[in-house]
């Protein structure tokens, strides 16, 4: 099952091991903003590395059994808006709000309640893809053309 298949699995229910993508595209749908700056943190073309730099930075920041949960089959471990403050750095949430028009405590406790559950369910397999999820743009028309549907 690819990538794509997957998402659209998730989005209608159909994925077994958890609840599909509904509310969490009901989210980040009404919040534009919000999947704008998810898909710069996870896109091959973000300054970070997309996932596979994402999963670092967790890593060197003590959390990587925490990224690990939502990429793994299991359940997904929560984090805080302050942990994923500490992670990604005070200056990388603060221009991505900036960027986006947002504040950044508010967008750093809406990425903490959405990136889980996105990271889960772009990782179906239990693994980050060896070649990422795709650059920013693709993940965004991907991910928008769902909300649309």
């Amino acid at each position: 099952m690819g990538l794509f298949d997957s998402v659209i699995g998730a989005v209608s229910g159909q994925l077994q091991g958890g609840e599909g993508l509904q509310g969490l595209m009901g989210m980040l749908g009404a919040k534009p903003e919000l999947l704008q700056a998810a898909t710069s943190l996870l896109g091959n073309d973000s300054a970070h590395g997309g996932l596979q730099g994402l999963i670092e930075k967790f890593q060197q920041g003590g959390l990587g059994d925490v990224v690990s949960s939502w990429v793994g089959k299991g359940e997904n471990l929560p984090i805080s808006a302050e942990q994923l403050t500490s992670v990604l750095g005070n200056d990388t949430l603060t221009g991505l709000a900036s960027k986006f028009g947002v504040n950044t405590s508010d967008l750093a406790g809406q990425l903490s309640s959405v990136l889980p559950g996105l990271v889960d369910k772009l990782t179906p397999d239990g693994q980050a893809p060896a070649a990422g999820l795709g650059n920013g743009g693709d993940l965004m028309g991907m991910l928008g053309g769902l909300l649309k549907g």
